[in-house]
C-alpha cells in the first residue's frame, strides 16, 4: 500500500489500543497522523487484539457504570451490585501491588484520568458492558462485582481494536500495513520523522512528531533472557510475534532514558501445550484463571503458592513467574466436583490439557509427571487444614484458609474429596514486559541526561516506570489508552507547534 505523502504532521508506530489512542487524540488536534503497523492486515492490533478487553476504571456507583454502558436493562441493574471503585481504591491498588515503586506522577494521570478516558472512548465509538460471569458471581440471585474491573469491551480485544480501527478510518488517519519501523530520523533539532520499511522497501518518512506505541520485547526471546533472566527464552508468548522491541532500540539508540522494571513482566498460567505466539482463534482459550478455587501442584507433588492470597485480579499476572520456576516449567490445577461449575469458559474448550478420574489414585496416574506418594500426601495434608467451619463464598475473600502447611492457603479453600476430579496442565504464558523508556507528563520521552527529546513520545508498553512486580489486572488497557491519549494531545500540539516555526 503506497503512502499518501511523505511529510506527516504526527507518525504513530505500532496500531494496537495505545497507539489507535494516540492517533485519535493527535487527529482532534488538527494534526495529520499516519500509522504504521508491522503486522499485515489480518494480524493488526498488537497485544491488543488478544486481551479479554477488560478495563480497570474510577466509579462511584451505578451511574457511572451506566454512562458507560447505556443499553444495562433496568432488570440487570436492580439484580447487580456494582459496589463502588474510587481514586484512593485505585492508587492503593497501585503502591500495593507494585510494592510501593509506581512513578507517582504517572500513577496519579493514570488513575484520575482513567474515567474520563474511557467516557472518551466510548464516544469514538468503543462499546462497554459490565463484566458478569468474569468479575461478578451470582449468590443468591445477585451478581456481586469484585476486584475493581466491573467494565469490559463489547468483543474483547478484537471487538476493541475494531472499533478503533473504524473510528480511526471516519477521521481520515491513514494505516499502512507491514511497514516495519527500523530507526529514527533525529539531529540536535529532536526527531524528524521515521526510517520504515514498508512492503520491502526502506523508506524515510518526514514529520512534525513521532509516537512509539509499538510494544515491548516479550516476543524477542533474546532479550528475554538478557532482561529478565535464566528460562525466560522457554515461556510461552500470549500476544503478538511482532513485540519484539523494536521501538525500544529505536529510542534507546537515540539516547532515550530507560526506565522501570526491566527484569519484570506481566506473566500468567497458560496452557501447557499452547503454541508459541498467540493465536487469534485459540489464543483465547488458553488462559487458566480460576485457580484460586483450586490447588496447584508441581512435577513433585507440593503446592508451591498460595492459591488464595487475593482476588485473582491481583495474582494471575505475577504467577506465571512462579509456575516458570517449577521443575520442567509445568504445574497442574487440581478441582473436585464442589467448584466445578465455578470454572470459567476456556476450561470447557477443546483447546485444553486436561486429565479426569473418579479417585485421587486415578487422578494420579493421569497427570504422569507427577510425583503420585507425595501429591496424594499434599491432598491429604491440605484436607486435613481446611477451615470448614467458615463460609465459602467467591465474592469476597472469605477467610476460609487452610493454615498449618508448608505453603499456607488464605482464602476460598476447599476440600479435594468430592469426585469427579479434574486437573489441568498450565505453563508460563509472557503478556508484556514492565521496563520501557522515561516520558514526562505530557508523554514526552525523556533521555539520559534527563531532558526531553524533541519531537518524541511514548505510549502503552513502551513506557516505563507504572508496574513493578505485578500489575492490578485490567490495568493495562486503561493505561494504554490514557498514555496514548495524552501523547497524542501532546504531540499534535507539538507537531502544530513546529509547523508554525
Amino acid at each position: 500500500m503506497p503512502l499518501r505523502s511523505h511529510s506527516y504532521d504526527v507518525i504513530v508506530v505500532g496500531a494496537g489500543n495505545a497507539a489507535l489512542c494516540a492517533a485519535l487524540s493527535a487527529r482532534e488536534r488538527g494534526a495529520s497522523v499516519l500509522v504504521l503497523e508491522r503486522a499485515p492486515v489480518s494480524e493488526r492490533g498488537g497485544n491488543s487484539v488478544y486481551t479479554d478487553g477488560k478495563m480497570r476504571v474510577v466509579y462511584e456507583g451505578v451511574d457511572d457504570i451506566v454512562a458507560l454502558s447505556s443499553d444495562l436493562s433496568p432488570e440487570e441493574i436492580e439484580r447487580s451490585d456494582f459496589g463502588h471503585y474510587t481514586e484512593a481504591d485505585f492508587f492503593d491498588d497501585m503502591a500495593r501491588i507494585t510494592q510501593n515503586r509506581t512513578d507517582p506522577d504517572l500513577c496519579e494521570i493514570l488513575v484520575r484520568q482513567s474515567r474520563a478516558t474511557l467516557r472518551w472512548m466510548k464516544a469514538n465509538g468503543v462499546r462497554f458492558h459490565p463484566n458478569y460471569g468474569r468479575q461478578a458471581y451470582r449468590v443468591g440471585g445477585r451478581f456481586k462485582f469484585w476486584g475493581g474491573a466491573p467494565i469490559v469491551v463489547s468483543g474483547g480485544g478484537q471487538g476493541l481494536v475494531d472499533a478503533l480501527f473504524k473510528s480511526a478510518e471516519k477521521q481520515g488517519i491513514e494505516v499502512v500495513y507491514k511497514a516495519w519501523a527500523q530507526e529514527l530520523v533525529h539531529s540536535d533539532r529532536g526527531v524528524s520523522g521515521v526510517i520504515a520499511k514498508i512492503d520491502g522497501e526502506t523508506q524515510t518518512i518526514r514529520t512534525g512528531a513521532v509516537i512509539l506505541a509499538c510494544g515491548g520485547f516479550e516476543a524477542n526471546t533474546e532479550w528475554r533472557s538478557r532482561y529478565l533472566g535464566r528460562g525466560w527464552d522457554l515461556a510461552k508468548v500470549r500476544g503478538t510475534k511482532y513485540n519484539t522491541g523494536d521501538g525500544l532500540a529505536m529510542a534507546l539508540r537515540i539516547g532515550a532514558q530507560p526506565y522501570g522494571h526491566w527484569s519484570g513482566c506481566h506473566a500468567t498460567g497458560w496452557e501447557r501445550y499452547a503454541s508459541d505466539f498467540g493465536d487469534l482463534i485459540q489464543t483465547p482459550n488458553f488462559q487458566r484463571h480460576s485457580y484460586t478455587f483450586a490447588i496447584m501442584v508441581n512435577a513433585d507433588g507440593r503446592r508451591f503458592l498460595d492459591e488464595g492470597a487475593d482476588f485473582r485480579s491481583y495474582t494471575y499476572a505475577k504467577y506465571g513467574h512462579i509456575v516458570l520456576e517449577q521443575p520442567g516449567q509445568y504445574a497442574w490445577q487440581i478441582y473436585d466436583a464442589k467448584v466445578a461449575h465455578l470454572l470459567l469458559d476456556e476450561y470447557r474448550t477443546r483447546q485444553v490439557t486436561k486429565v479426569t478420574a473418579n479417585t485421587l489414585e486415578e487422578l494420579a496416574d493421569k497427570m504422569e509427571d507427577v510425583n503420585k506418594p507425595q501429591f496424594l500426601k499434599t491432598v491429604r495434608d491440605f484436607n486435613a487444614a481446611v477451615r470448614t467451619d467458615v463460609p465459602f463464598d467467591p465474592n469476597i475473600k472469605d477467610g476460609r484458609s487452610a493454615s498449618g502447611l508448608e505453603v499456607p492457603r488464605s482464602n476460598w479453600a476447599n476440600t479435594i474429596d468430592q469426585p469427579p476430579f479434574e486437573a489441568y496442565a498450565i505453563t508460563c504464558g509472557i503478556t508484556f514486559t514492565f521496563g520501557g523508556v522515561r516520558i514526562n507528563t505530557d508523554g514526552q520521552v525523556i533521555d539520559t541526561n534527563h531532558e526531553v527529546i524533541p519531537g518524541l513520545f511514548a505510549a502503552g508498553e513502551m513506557v516505563g516506570g507504572i508496574f513493578y512486580f505485578n500489575y492490578p489486572g485490567a490495568s493495562g488497557l486503561t493505561s494504554g489508552a490514557v498514555f496514548g491519549r495524552l501523547a497524542g494531545a501532546s504531540a499534535g500540539d507539538f507537531a502544530k507547534q513546529r509547523r508554525a516555526a
